[in-house]
């Protein structure tokens, strides 16, 4: 585990969500092809905190497979939006909107265990290694 990595996933993950729970015009910024700044913002957040749980979790482990898929999930969150919304500015017909605000909530929720599977698994790791010195 390097802990610079950590460091700087964890800065990209709170960045994002500062900028998200902040709301400012920016967010709303399209980027070349219409994709809005905020979007990708959050890509880039989902995409730190998976980052972390896989940092985080020890190699070989079924946390670092979860972690893993978690990442994948959220590598594709941004292309299954646009893919859904059929446009890069994201524009959401009723239910379409709705089945992309579960697909965000899901994949939030998968990083969110993932990342909390590996600090666990990482700790009850390091508690035995503890016992058996």
């Amino acid at each position: 585990m390097s802990r610079r990595n950590l460091g700087v996933l964890a800065l990209v993950f709170a960045s994002a969500v500062l900028a998200l729970v902040g709301g400012g015009s920016f967010l709303e910024w399209s980027l070349p092809g219409g994709l809005p700044l905020g979007n990708a913002i959050a890509a880039a957040g989902l995409c730190a905190l998976a980052g972390m749980a896989v940092v985080i979790a020890l190699p070989g482990s079924p946390a670092r497979l979860v972690a893993w898929l978690a990442l994948l999930a959220c590598v594709a969150w941004l292309p299954a939006s646009v893919a859904l919304a059929g446009n890069l500015s994201l524009n959401f017909t009723w239910s379409r909107g709705i089945t992309w605000m579960w697909l965000t909530l899901g994949t939030l929720g998968v990083s969110v265990v993932a990342l909390a599977w590996a600090v666990i698994a990482r700790f009850i790791a390091s508690r035995r290694k503890t016992a058996e010195a």
